[in-house]
């Protein structure tokens, strides 16, 4: 049984719950969204296995899924890129924001997402059970894709890319020497 962890609006933990359950039930939850880049700035792109209890087939970023009982965030998105895409690399959080999506099978994504990006130029080995495709695409396409084809990418990915692109475009602030 695969757990989740419930939050209040400011992320603190108030409880568990079987995953399914929490989605039933539109239940604030902790979850996180990997986007990863590579040296061209491209954003791996990942299309969910066609099986998926929901959103089967589309596409969205790199790796996404939930923590899970203490463990810490960011050990959590490694784990997912290995467990879904096949490699790891180190991540940092970049931002969090809170949304709600009615998905397609009588669930609701109501999560507390902590956005983590990481750097990877490699191949990887999907899990097929995860993930059928990927593919690296500079972040103004995708920007048209989504706008051009909206019902060829997962609702979480709709709502969380534009303030991750708002992010990547805003200068990187300059270390003293």
């Amino acid at each position: 049984m695969e757990e989740v962890i419930l939050v209040d609006e400011l992320d603190r933990p108030i409880g568990r719950m079987e995953k399914m359950e929490a989605h039933r039930k539109a239940l604030l939850h902790r979850a996180f969204s990997v986007f990863i880049l590579n040296d061209r700035g491209e954003l791996m792109l990942q299309q969910r296995a066609f099986d998926k209890y929901h959103s089967g087939g589309l596409w969205t970023n790199t790796c996404f899924s939930h923590p899970r009982p203490d463990e810490p965030t960011v050990v959590a998105g490694e784990r997912g890129l290995i467990e879904e895409m096949g490699f790891t690399t180190p991540l940092k959080e970049i931002f969090q924001f809170t949304y709600k999506a009615r998905l397609d099978n009588e669930l609701t994504e109501y999560e507390f997402d902590h956005v983590l990006l990481g750097h990877y130029n490699d191949e990887q080995r999907l899990n097929e059970e995860e993930a059928v495709d990927y593919r690296r695409v500079a972040l103004p396409a995708v920007e048209a894709e989504i706008k051009e084809h909206p019902e060829e990418f997962t609702e979480w990915f709709k709502i969380c890319f534009e303030p991750f692109f708002d992010h990547m475009k805003r200068p990187e602030p300059q270390e003293e020497i």
